[in-house]
């Protein structure tokens, strides 16, 4: 059976447009292509996980509008339950405007609309979602009240919780001790813990302190070069997989469904860790965030072979 997964979070349309390199403040560079594509934090984790081989409940609230209406007809594409997406009649979808680099950076401002509606309630209404799921995954795109009530609705449940913490904020200590595995980028990493995030060493700093903090376990993601895993057992690198990025937009978000999932079929936090990385390196070779996450058949063959197509 497919591992049950729960995502709260946000969902956004993304507007992008490829630039030669990210403007500085007060500049203007002359773009190339502008594109649109399906977006947002939490909807990006639904839609790798899912794609990656996972039974995925979506809890979000969009716009009633056609950006929400694409959103909802795009969850359901991936067979992604959709019944407790809400939508609001007072305030816009969200919307993410992207600027990416020629060498495959990017630079995001969001504007959060409906993102911002999601509440406590709609986390208690969707209660059911929790029962045999083997975990919940979201991020800070939404209010940190429903973040913070839909951990409590989880550890009842004796469901893991997965906080990927982005953007990042100031967490309070009741919620970091109800997340089983943490997993902030290099740049996370060091707002919340306080220490620059550099290299493997400072990323074994940053993650022991979060742990001393509340944590089960923390996962730092470190771009190319891996991700490294910290938990009561171990403290080690998994190493990353070669490829030419185009776009690393949603490569934190693929990373994290692909965790879920393979947490969810019983592989060990590193196992778990080395499946997230090669679905995460497939994504940064294709762009846009939902369209770029990869099929399990392409994770697997990633695994295989060393190689991403």
């Amino acid at each position: 059976m497919k591992p049950k997964i729960v995502v709260v979070g946000s969902s956004n349309t993304d507007m992008i447009v490829n630039v030669p390199r990210i403007p500085h403040p007060g500049e203007t560079v002359l773009g190339g292509e502008f594109t649109t594509a399906a977006g947002g934090k939490g909807a990006n984790q639904a839609v790798a996980a899912a794609r990656a081989g996972g039974d995925v409940t979506l809890i979000a609230c969009v716009g009633g509008d056609m950006f929400g209406q694409r959103a909802v007809e795009g969850f359901a594409r991936d067979g992604i339950h959709v019944e407790y997406v809400a939508r609001s009649g007072c305030r816009p979808s969200g919307v993410a405007l992207i600027f990416v680099s020629a060498e495959g950076q990017n630079s995001i401002a969001v504007a959060s609309g409906a993102n911002a509606l999601l509440s406590p309630a709609d986390v208690r209404r969707a209660a059911g979602a929790f029962e045999g799921a083997s975990a919940l995954l979201m991020q800070l795109e939404t209010p940190l009240s429903t973040v913070a009530e839909a951990a409590r609705v989880a550890r009842r449940q004796g469901v893991a919780v997965i906080l990927n913490p982005a953007p990042a904020q100031e967490l309070p200590g009741e919620l970091l001790r109800r997340v089983s595995i943490l997993t902030p980028n290099e740049s996370e990493a060091s707002a919340l813990s306080g220490i620059t995030v550099r290299d493997e060493a400072s990323a074994a700093k940053a993650a022991a302190k979060l742990r001393q903090r509340g944590a089960g376990a923390v996962i730092v993601t470190l771009g190319a070069r891996g991700a490294f895993v910290a938990d009561a057992q171990t403290g080690q690198l998994v190493g990353g997989f070669r490829v030419k990025p185009v776009d690393t937009t949603a490569a934190g978000d693929v990373f994290n469904g692909a965790l879920a999932v393979a947490l969810g079929e019983g592989r060990s936090l590193l196992e778990a860790a080395r499946f997230a990385n090669a679905a995460a390196a497939i994504s940064v070779t294709r762009r846009g965030a939902q369209p770029s996450a990869p099929t399990r058949r392409e994770i697997e063959r990633l695994l295989k072979t060393g190689r991403a197509s």
